[in-house]
Parts: structure tokens; C-alpha cells; sequence
């Protein structure tokens, strides 16, 4: 039985790794953490931005590996949780999931589409918000209300900033097929 080329499954790309790429990943993650924390003081309209969460998005889907989206979310979401009020872990538990779930889902679909993208922002940005309202409710007994509107408008927002985003990370080489 002969396949063609078209038949035969390939394997994931990954790109490489090393010192270098990993003080890329941190010194993107570092800036986005910063951004959030410092920007939306200075200038309230960017509020609704999470670029962390981007952060942590867009590296485990350009790994393609749900083991190094797991570490990328847990140092970007304890890195976040040094700078916030809150109890430490918050962020860190949210992140490592969604850093998970993106080296995932990124082995399923292609990463590079940007309709694909703009879907998954969506998504995770909703998941991240659900699942950072129910540990705030269980883990720390708040009684807070969701704001559906609020959160709906929001994940639109982060991704349609997600797109262009990425596809600057893509071009300055921390990701897509230009460094794997």
C-alpha cells in the first residue's frame, strides 16, 4: 500500500530552544506584566487589555507542547501574582491552565491562521475570566457577580488586539514558522 505526501500526518514543528529563547519568552512575558500593571493608570481606556494572558496564549501555541505551555503559564501567572493584591497563586493556577490548554489546542489546529487566532483569544479570554470568578467565589469565599456584558466586550477587545499581536511577535521571530 503506497500513501501520498498529502496522507501522511507530520509531525508538530517546534522551534528551537536554549538560553536565548527562553530570555526571550521571559523578557516578553516581563513586558507584558509591566504593561499591565503601569499602562492602565497612566491611560484608562487600556484597562480591558490582558495582554499576560496573550503572553501566555501565544508561546505554548507557537511550542506546540502542552508540558512547556503548563511552566509558561505558571511563571507568567506567578509573576503576575507578585505585582496584584491578590493572594498569591491566583493568577498562577488561571495561567497554567490556560498555558496548558493552549499547547493543547495548538497541536489540533493551525496556530498560524488568524481566524483561528481570533477565536482562541476569545475563548481563553472567557475561560480565564469564568475560571478566575469561580476561585475568587470558592477559594476566597467573595460573593461577586460575573458582568457577562462587561466580560463579553472585553474578550471581543482582547481578541481583536490578540491578532495584531501575535502577528508581531511573529515578525519580529519569537514565533510562527520564521524561528521553528
Amino acid at each position: 500500500m503506497s500513501y501520498s505526501h498529502d496522507e501522511i500526518a507530520e509531525p508538530p514543528l517546534r522551534w528551537g530552544g536554549g538560553k536565548y529563547r527562553l530570555l526571550q519568552i521571559a523578557g516578553v512575558a516581563l513586558a507584558a506584566i509591566l504593561f499591565q500593571f503601569y499602562v492602565p493608570r497612566l491611560i484608562k481606556l487600556l484597562d480591558y487589555l490582558e495582554l499576560p494572558l496573550l503572553v501566555t496564549l501565544y508561546f505554548p501555541l507557537m511550542r506546540r507542547s502542552p508540558v512547556s505551555g503548563l511552566f509558561i503559564g505558571a511563571g507568567i501567572g506567578l509573576a503576575q501574582d507578585a505585582l496584584s493584591e491578590l493572594p498569591l497563586g491566583m493568577f498562577g493556577i488561571a495561567k497554567t491552565l490556560i498555558g496548558y490548554l493552549a499547547g493543547s489546542v495548538s497541536q489540533r489546529f493551525d496556530d498560524t491562521n488568524n481566524w483561528v487566532r481570533l477565536v482562541l483569544a476569545f475563548c481563553v479570554f472567557l475561560f480565564h475570566q469564568v475560571l478566575f470568578w469561580a476561585m475568587q467565589r470558592s477559594l476566597r469565599g467573595e460573593m461577586i457577580d460575573l458582568n457577562w456584558e462587561r466580560t463579553l466586550v472585553q474578550a471581543v477587545l482582547n481578541a481583536l488586539v490578540a491578532v495584531p499581536f501575535f502577528a508581531f511577535l511573529d515578525r519580529v521571530g519569537l514565533g510562527s514558522s520564521s524561528s521553528r
